[in-house]
């Protein structure tokens, strides 16, 4: 809890304590109404104020003005136990609303982790450390091993591999040489490279991602409380009927003055729309919290509302739809036996730290003695080669291995490491970023639960993405695109199926999850940008459980509708009994506290929600 939040909570307890000593000893007369009046100043001051201040603020009448006028005419007919109850109610509602759209919100400018610091620029044949935002398009900077790439450009010098995941969410890294695009916001993983400046930094990849951060924060569609909505209209028709029920009759009928204002009290006790304050946010907050407790974090009772009408789901792939990282997936021999071929790749691999090695090494199960390597060298964006155990050992690209070997014909597609010793072709091994094990189910149960169409957003290559949309039933396809790109995607979609609902896990992603209606982050994984970014995480990383959210959203709109549906009609017809004079304060403390209660008790079950 915040330390806003905390305050609030020991306000209410204080108020619950003073209440219940009031209820007890407090003594008919004056002294009973000071010793009430004394809980209701603690828990309803403020509301009472912004209340009064909202008016001259252009708020008139908004739901905090009829809390006010409400719990005060209570007071006024001498209900003093339910004004205060009222108001000690509405305020642990707020309280429970505060801390399901405020629990882990922090600030989205924690993208700023990918802008660079720093940018080695070459001046008169000396290097100099600047700020990105100083150097010149047409300038030569140097970029070692580790470092962010800090502007757009082309390699003058060197080769090197590139991990892009960070803009693309291209999990295999990228080999440059001279005269490649470099973007920047992405990181150099091998050799030293020397890069031209292309554009400045105001018009560089990293600072237009910033910007749509920023932008899409602006354009965020935010659905509008529904309490407050609804009292812009209810709150004035109820004032005025309460003013017109006290005084018209006996001006206009010379009825009892006093008949008549009772029963414009009784009129204002009723309208108090605590059941609907307190229920409505209780809902949504049972619903946010069954949700957390099946690893669903949802932030906000206007997200769960947009969930609950989505028929439009958009998914990153990398890190969303498949794991984010590679693994061999196939082994392809020539003449030697498959675990062999393994084990002489896995050894030649071995010192090399590319991600590709890494994968390599990792699918082979035997120890790696790396007593018998020696002479290990790593050719950047190529492959290795080393002596083991005597023989030389070469693991790479194509282009790499037809310089020392004669190689067959290949068709393979994906990530491809060939193997030679010496001068004779040993065979092949790919690589596949594997899909995730829940993600199939997943989209099949968002069928199931009515979403007429889902699309895919990828900066990974055509031919992977169209491999992983075919295997999972993917209605739309698109590969190769930057944040910008996927951000103008979402933006052509969101009129034609709205609410959108897009699913992503990178830095690339938040852009992109800030500007759609619902922004789903894979929390286990994810960045914090990303989580930061969305509107709902997913904390262990499961995709089944957007599905999941999907329906808990549904079941908890259900029950908020049947609390508005409820609390409405109960008012309207006490309310006009009450008019008439039919029934009294017994009746309308039934239709305020009665109806809350019920609502309440309705609203809870949003926590019990069990899947189907």
């Amino acid at each position: 809890m915040t330390g806003k939040q905390r305050k609030n909570l020991i306000r209410i307890i204080v108020a619950v304590v003073l209440t219940v000593l009031a209820a007890i000893f407090a003594p008919d007369g004056w002294l009973g109404l000071l010793l009430y009046l004394l809980p209701y100043v603690v828990v309803g001051a403020d509301i009472v104020f912004d209340a009064v201040t909202g008016i001259f603020r252009g708020r008139f009448l908004d739901e905090k003005f009829l809390m006010a006028v409400a719990t005060i005419g209570a007071f006024a007919i001498g209900e003093y136990l339910e004004a205060v109850a009222v108001m000690l109610f509405f305020q642990v509602g707020e309280l429970f609303e505060s801390i399901a759209v405020g629990k882990s919100r922090r600030n989205i400018m924690a993208l700023m982790n990918i802008r660079p610091d720093k940018a080695s620029v070459l001046r008169q044949g000396e290097e100099f450390e600047v700020s990105p935002e100083e150097v010149k398009v047409g300038e030569k900077i140097v970029v070692r091993p580790g470092e962010r790439i800090p502007l757009d450009g082309m390699v003058a010098e060197g080769t090197s591999s590139v991990d892009t995941s960070a803009l693309t969410g291209e999990s295999l890294p990228a080999d440059i040489s001279v005269g490649d695009k470099v973007i920047s916001g992405t990181v150099n993983l091998s050799g030293v490279i020397t890069v031209e400046v292309q554009s400045e930094y105001s018009e560089s990849t990293v600072a237009r991602v910033l910007e749509l951060v920023q932008n899409a924060s602006s354009k965020k569609a935010r659905t509008e409380n529904f309490i407050t909505r609804f009292a812009r209209v209810y709150t004035p028709c109820v004032v005025a009927g309460a003013t017109l029920l006290a005084v018209v009759p006996p001006l206009v009928f010379s009825q009892d003055f006093g008949e008549w204002l009772h029963r414009g009290l009784v009129f204002l006790a009723v309208s108090c729309p605590c059941a609907l304050v307190i229920s409505v946010p209780l809902s949504f907050f049972g619903g946010i919290g069954r949700a957390s407790k099946e690893g669903i974090l949802i932030k906000g009772s206007g997200f769960m509302e947009s969930l609950a009408r989505t028929k439009q789901v958009v998914f990153d792939k990398t890190g969303t739809l498949t794991e984010g990282r590679f693994s061999v997936s196939q082994i392809h021999p020539v003449g030697i036996a498959e675990d062999e071929l393994l084990r002489l790749a896995a050894f030649a691999e071995s010192s090399s730290l590319h991600p590709i090695a890494r994968s390599v090494v990792a699918a082979y199960d035997g120890e790696i003695d790396t007593t018998l390597i020696t002479q290990m060298q790593e050719h950047s964006g190529r492959g290795v080669e080393a002596l083991v155990k005597g023989q030389r050992i070469y693991a790479g690209n194509r282009d790499f291995i037809e310089k020392v070997a004669e190689m067959p014909r290949i068709s393979a597609t994906g990530t491809v490491v060939h193997v030679a010793k010496e001068n004779e072709y040993l065979g092949y091994i790919t690589l596949a970023d594997s899909i995730k094990p829940h993600a199939k189910e997943a989209v099949a149960q968002l069928r199931a639960l009515g979403v007429r169409k889902t699309v895919m957003l990828t900066g990974d290559r055509e031919d992977t993405a169209r491999r992983v949309g075919e295997e999972l039933q993917i209605d739309e396809v698109y590969a190769q695109l930057l944040p910008e790109d996927k951000v103008a995607a979402v933006e052509r979609m969101i009129p034609e199926c709205s609410p959108l609902v897009f699913v992503g896990d990178g830095i690339n992603d938040a852009p992109v999850l800030t500007r759609s209606d619902v922004g789903v982050a894979m929390g286990a994984l994810g960045s914090d940008v990303a989580i930061e970014a969305a509107d709902v995480v997913l904390m262990d990383d499961k995709l089944s459980k957007l599905p999941r959210a999907i329906d808990i959203s549904r079941r908890t709109m259900a029950i908020v509708r049947q609390n508005i549906v409820f609390a409405l009609g109960i008012k309207g017809l006490v309310l006009i009994l009450g008019a008439f004079g039919i029934v009294g304060m017994w009746a309308a403390i039934f239709a305020d506290v009665g109806v809350m209660i019920l609502a309440i008790l309705n609203a809870m079950r949003t926590l019990a929600q069990k899947s189907k």
